[in-house]
């Protein structure tokens, strides 16, 4: 295959801001990035986005089969491309990927790696923590995000950056940023830095619904200048559930830890700590 950068100019592709792509043509930190996982040799991977391709031949390069959804027809061409010099591991689905099921696509455990289009990369990884049934298929997610974002996914509790996507994403999950990428990296570079971070995932408690800590902290975080009596009070038995764990209902979300968020969401779903 051509370089990137080449392939891109002679097929007369520019990043769309609309779909919010910014595209990366470094090999080496592509490759890094395709590292992140572990041994992807005869692994699937499920990439969202993918523009051009530049982290779908890194992927490739490491020996995974890949799944990549992409809406814009314009990098179809080149996807088909990288298809045909590899043998067929790459499959290129020409959809949204809010709309597509992954765990249908792969059939089996898979890995997630992707460079998410801003615009819809916070309502993706939302879902992808959510399913009801745990350990969920997939084996690890290895995502780019606006580092500011990524700083909200790690936070500890009672820190300015620490909300619902710490809770869920640190409940049953182990996540950690593994990479900063500078806005420099991109083209067209972007306002702000970005970062990766890589979950993957962990036992979770026994007696919680994850639906019921998704609206828990949805509640709770919505309105997280107020006090827990307050957010929550719109959830019957919430508060109730608060003074019965011991949890001081003038407490702000922000100083609630992701294990009390838990406790809570237990005594709520009607089970005994």
């Amino acid at each position: 295959m051509p370089p990137l950068r080449e392939t891109v100019r002679a097929h007369g592709l520019s990043a769309s801001k609309a779909l919010g792509q910014n595209f990366l043509f470094d090999e080496q930190l592509l490759d890094r990035i395709a590292a992140l996982p572990g041994d992807l040799a005869d692994a699937t991977v499920f990439e969202v986005g993918p523009g051009p391709g530049g982290l779908t031949r890194a992927l490739l390069r490491a020996g995974a089969r890949v799944i990549a959804v992409e809406r814009d027809a314009r990098c179809l061409p080149l996807l088909g491309e990288l298809s045909e010099a590899f043998n067929g591991r790459l499959t290129v689905i020409s959809d949204d990927a809010m709309a597509i099921d992954a765990d249908a696509l792969a059939g089996g455990p898979y890995h997630i790696v992707a460079n998410l289009p801003y615009n819809v990369g916070t309502a993706l990884f939302t879902r992808w923590l959510e399913p009801p049934a745990w350990p969920p298929l997939w084996r690890s997610l290895t995502l780019m995000f606006q580092l500011e974002v990524a700083e909200r996914i790690v936070a500890p509790v009672g820190t300015g950056a620490y909300g619902r996507l710490a809770v869920l994403s640190q409940w049953r999950s182990n996540a950690r940023i593994a990479m900063k990428v500078h806005r420099s990296a991109f083209t067209p570079p972007p306002k702000v830095m970005s970062a990766i971070v890589h979950l993957t995932p962990s036992d979770q408690p026994e007696g919680v619904d994850p639906a019921l800590l998704s609206k828990l902290t949805e509640k709770g975080f919505g309105q997280r200048r107020k006090m827990l009596r307050q957010s929550l009070k719109g959830l019957p038995g919430a508060v109730e559930a608060l003074e019965r764990i011991g949890i001081d209902p003038t407490r702000r979300a922000e100083t609630v830890s992701v294990a009390e968020w838990v406790v809570l969401a237990r005594v709520l779903g009607g089970r005994s700590t």
